[in-house]
């Protein structure tokens, strides 16, 4: 069974990379997320307790957050649950550790420059090529849908004056 969750909270190691033998790329962090709660008699916020959670991302997606994060960075990390037993040294826990499949910083705390990595050539010829893409070359300018009729989405509804036109 694959067990799905976001988690909100701190990158508490800067992020660590390795190749696979197979040459994949493995970004590994580890994230807290420490839950807040109001205490009524002190009238105050108080910490009440901290998740600990061993992150991985693989491939591109490690890449993009060993260039992108570092510790005390507020992110949300969305992946797969994993909850392992371990052993060692007479010792033994539990580890929770998450697959990710999408990493973003947390924009209520701060801003981020977002800089999109050019897609990797397939070898699979597009479905339409000569259709336009989601932003013109000059001025990074969005292309409506109305603007034509091979466009693959409508993205009128992110145009303000088409909104202010449609409602009259």
């Amino acid at each position: 069974m694959i067990d799905t969750l976001t988690i909100v909270g701190r990158v508490a190691t800067d992020p660590t990379q390795v190749q696979t033998a197979g040459g994949v790329a493995v970004t590994n962090f580890r994230l807290a997320s420490t839950h807040r709660r109001f205490d009524p008699a002190a009238q105050a916020w108080t910490d009440s307790g901290t998740n600990w959670y061993s992150v991985t991302a693989f491939r591109q997606l490690g890449e993009n957050a060993k260039a992108s994060l570092r510790t005390g960075d507020a992110v949300i990390v969305t992946g797969r649950l994993k909850i392992r037993n371990w052993e060692s040294n007479g010792k033994h826990g539990t580890s929770v550790d998450v697959e990710a499949e999408a990493i973003g910083h947390d924009l209520r705390w701060g801003t981020t420059a977002y800089r999109p990595q050019p897609r990797p050539q397939t070898g699979i010829a597009e479905a339409s090529s000569d259709a336009p893409s989601a932003h013109s070359a000059e001025e990074g300018a969005p292309v409506h849908a109305a603007e034509s009729e091979s466009a693959a989405f409508d993205l009128s509804w992110a145009d303000p004056a088409s909104r202010i036109a449609a409602s009259d």
